[in-house]
This record gives structure tokens, C-alpha cells and sequence, in this order.
């Protein structure tokens, strides 16, 4: 009956670390998305008033290279807050007695 019990624990505590990992990662989809839509603001606003004021930008700054800078702005902060979210999640409710199960084994 041991085997099963901690077998049940085992399945339990897997079950629990993999929903943690899903709000996680909810949570930095949701963090990340704010994030590109704020880029996307913030980027598109000179971006454009440029293109319409300066000659050097009328003349090289086709609409497509005007979407990719927009675009790269955008998803460059998606990525970067929505990994710095997760990490900072994870980081927070991650257990402390890691570093003692470790050092126990080596010695």
C-alpha cells in the first residue's frame, strides 16, 4: 500500500506543478500582450508622424518597412515581458529547500 500511496503523491504533485505552469504561462501571455499593444502605440505614433514630416522618411520608409518596424517593436516587448513574467512567477513560488536536497547527495 506504500508504493501507491506515494505514487498517488507523486501524481498529485505533478498534477499541481503543471497547473502552476499553465496560470503561469497565462499569466505572461496576458502580461505580454499588454506589453505589444503598448509598443504598438508608443512605435506607430512617430513611426507614421515621420513618414509625413521629414523628406528622408517620405522616401525610404515604404509601408512595408513601417509594418516591420511597428512589428518588431511589438513583438520584441511581447517576448521579453511575457519571459521576464513567467520567470518572475516561477521564481516566486518556486520551493527554497532545492539547494539542501542537492548538497545532501554529494556528500
Amino acid at each position: 500500500m506504500a508504493p501507491r500511496n506515494v505514487a498517488e503523491s507523486n501524481l498529485e504533485k505533478c498534477n499541481n506543478l503543471n497547473q502552476n505552469a499553465k496560470r503561469y504561462s497565462q499569466e505572461g501571455v496576458i502580461a505580454g500582450a499588454k506589453a505589444a499593444v503598448v509598443a504598438t502605440i508608443a512605435t506607430a505614433i512617430p513611426t507614421l508622424a515621420s513618414v509625413r514630416m521629414l523628406p528622408w522618411a517620405r522616401a525610404n520608409l515604404n509601408p512595408t518597412a513601417q509594418a516591420l518596424i511597428i512589428s518588431t517593436a511589438a513583438g520584441m516587448a511581447y517576448f521579453i515581458v511575457a519571459d521576464k513574467t513567467i520567470l518572475a512567477a516561477a521564481r516566486n513560488n518556486s520551493f527554497s529547500g532545492g539547494a539542501n536536497l542537492t548538497s545532501d547527495k554529494q556528500h
